[in-house]
Formats: structure tokens, C-alpha cells, sequence
């Protein structure tokens, strides 16, 4: 078992939160120079494959594409390569101090929770491997899709989405708003937002419609999972996908990752909340540089850092 505990015992600096990538992050090859080159990220992903009794690490060097994008997979592949990053960046000595705030988005709410010394990194690895195959399963029984909707208020899209039977999944920036629902639902409100003025609706490329109520069955089935962990509080706060407020107790961690398979993630005002309490940086843990691009452009004043190769995770 990997002992993440120095991390929560490092001093504070006030100004910096660390945030971790959701699922869409991943590609073949990630971490394997972390690995290679850094003993605590190797480390990491030799948990990793210890606990889920499954070779995550060689599915993240070296694939193929369609076994690491399988949702089971994907999951706790991204929550691990952060850790390793994070773990990598510890030891060199390029993180000497520990946040003010911990969020991640969506998946990466479980890799926060990690770092925050809320759930064992043994823990966490193994709920979002369940987590992602109870939400593979909900997409199987339920066709369903996404579609990111450039240029429309938050407001205008909900009332959008509620007309033709969609739903706002993911809140990430101004003017960048993600819809799910049946393909048919999604295509409709995709329309009547292209007609409300949307500068770009892109389909995605996902297993079903994450974060609405269609993945309620995931939700329900990870409910009774969590009921069984023994979450501690978090050392640092954890700001939540589903209200953007920080989480200070232990108690309310399972509900809360319960209840984030149905809700959508409100990460622009996740990010607000940080910067309304003094934060001045942050730096994302693991593959890509999805959130990082995202708090430019939520506030530009921020100061923003990626850990996810190890060139970056060397002081």
C-alpha cells in the first residue's frame, strides 16, 4: 500500500490550489516516462496494479487506444497517472508546500480526495474502477451521448436542454457548457442552441450522458458501494463538483460521490470559488492540460502550472 501521508503534513500555501483532469484525458503512453524516471511515480502505478489485480500501468504505456478508453479502464488509469505525477513532483522537491484547495473534475474528484488524505490511494483506485464500470453499465442499458455548446449562457442552455429533454452536464468556463442526453434529445437541443446564437456545438466522443439522470442507475449502485468506506476529512478542502462550495468532513464524501454521477459539474464556479478565497495558482496533476486551459479562461489572473511528464514533475 502506498503512503501518501507527507503530502498532507507539508505546509500550507494559501495562494495555490491542485486540480485533477476527468476522463477524455487520457492517451497511450502516459506516465511511462513518470515511471521510468521517478521511483515514487513508479511506485504509484505499481499500486495501482496491485490493488485492482489488473496491468493498468501497461494499459497506459502502451495501450492499445481501445482497451485504455474503456471506461473501466480509463478511470482509474487517469486517477493514477495524477497521483504518480503529483507523488513524482513531491519528491523531487518541485511541491514543497501543500494547498489552500484540492478539486477535480468529475473523475478527478476521486484523485483529490487522494491527495487530501480523505480515501487510501488503494481506496480510491478501486472506486473508480467500479465507478466506471456501474456508469459503462448505465450507457449499455441506456444508449445516451454529449455535445459541448460554445457561446450560450448557462441559463439560456438550461432552459434549452429542459424543452427538447436534454441536460446541462458540465458547467467548465463561460461559454463553454457540455449537454447530454439520447442522441435525439442531444441533437435537438444542439439545434435550438445553434439557433439561439452558439458559436460551435461539437459532438463527443463518450460511452453515454455522464453527470444527468440518466446515469442514475451508476449512481444508485455507487451508493452502496461508498456506504461501505470509511472516508476520513480531508486535510485540505475539497471543493465540490456539485455544489462549488469546499468540503471540510469526511461524513458527507460518500453522498457527495454518489450523487456527482447525476449532477452536473459546476467547474467555472468551482474555480471562482477558489479565486474569491485567495487563490493565485494552480497546478493540475496528470494527463493534458484540459483544466489548466479551462481556469484561463475562467480567470485569467490565475497563474497556472501542469504535472504530467517527468520534465515537469523535476525541480
Amino acid at each position: 500500500m502506498v503512503d501518501l501521508s507527507h503530502l498532507t503534513s507539508l505546509p500550507v500555501a494559501n495562494n495555490v490550489a491542485w486540480v485533477f483532469p476527468g476522463q477524455g484525458a487520457q492517451a497511450v503512453g502516459m506516465g511511462q516516462d513518470l515511471a521510468a524516471e521517478h521511483s515514487a511515480a513508479r511506485e504509484i502505478f505499481e499500486a495501482a496494479d496491485a490493488a485492482l489485480g489488473v496491468p493498468i500501468s501497461k494499459i497506459c504505456f502502451e495501450g492499445p487506444a481501445d482497451e485504455l478508453t474503456r471506461t473501466v479502464n480509463t478511470q482509474p488509469a487517469i486517477v493514477t497517472h495524477s497521483l504518480a505525477a503529483l507523488a513524482a513532483a513531491a519528491a523531487t522537491g518541485l511541491i514543497t508546500q501543500r494547498p489552500a484547495f484540492v478539486a477535480g473534475h468529475s473523475l478527478g474528484e476521486y484523485a483529490a480526495l487522494i491527495a487530501a488524505g480523505a480515501v487510501s490511494f488503494d481506496d480510491g483506485v478501486r472506486l473508480v474502477r467500479e465507478r466506471g464500470r456501474l456508469m459503462q453499465e448505465a450507457c449499455d442499458r441506456e444508449p445516451s451521448t454529449m455535445a459541448a455548446i460554445l457561446g450560450v449562457e448557462p441559463d439560456a442552455l438550461r432552459a434549452i436542454c429542459a424543452q427538447h429533454g436534454a441536460h446541462v452536464c458540465n458547467i467548465n468556463a463561460p461559454g463553454n457548457i457540455t449537454i447530454g442526453g439520447t442522441a435525439s434529445a442531444v441533437e435537438a437541443a444542439s439545434a435550438a442552441a445553434t439557433e439561439a446564437g452558439a458559436s460551435r456545438v461539437v459532438p463527443l466522443t463518450v460511452s453515454g450522458a455522464f453527470h444527468t439522470p440518466l446515469m442514475q442507475t451508476a449512481a444508485d449502485g455507487m451508493r452502496q458501494v461508498l456506504a461501505g468506506v470509511a472516508f476520513s476529512a480531508p486535510v485540505m478542502p475539497v471543493v465540490s463538483n456539485v455544489t462549488a462550495q469546499p468540503i471540510t468532513e469526511g461524513s458527507v464524501l460518500a453522498e457527495e460521490l454518489a450523487s456527482q454521477i447525476t449532477s452536473p459539474v459546476l467547474w467555472a464556479d468551482s474555480v471562482a470559488t477558489m479565486a474569491a478565497a485567495g487563490v493565485t495558482e494552480v497546478i493540475e496533476f496528470g494527463p493534458g492540460k484540459v483544466l489548466t486551459g479551462l481556469v484561463k479562461r475562467i480567470d485569467r489572473s490565475i497563474a497556472c502550472r501542469n504535472v504530467g511528464t517527468a520534465e515537469e514533475a523535476s525541480a
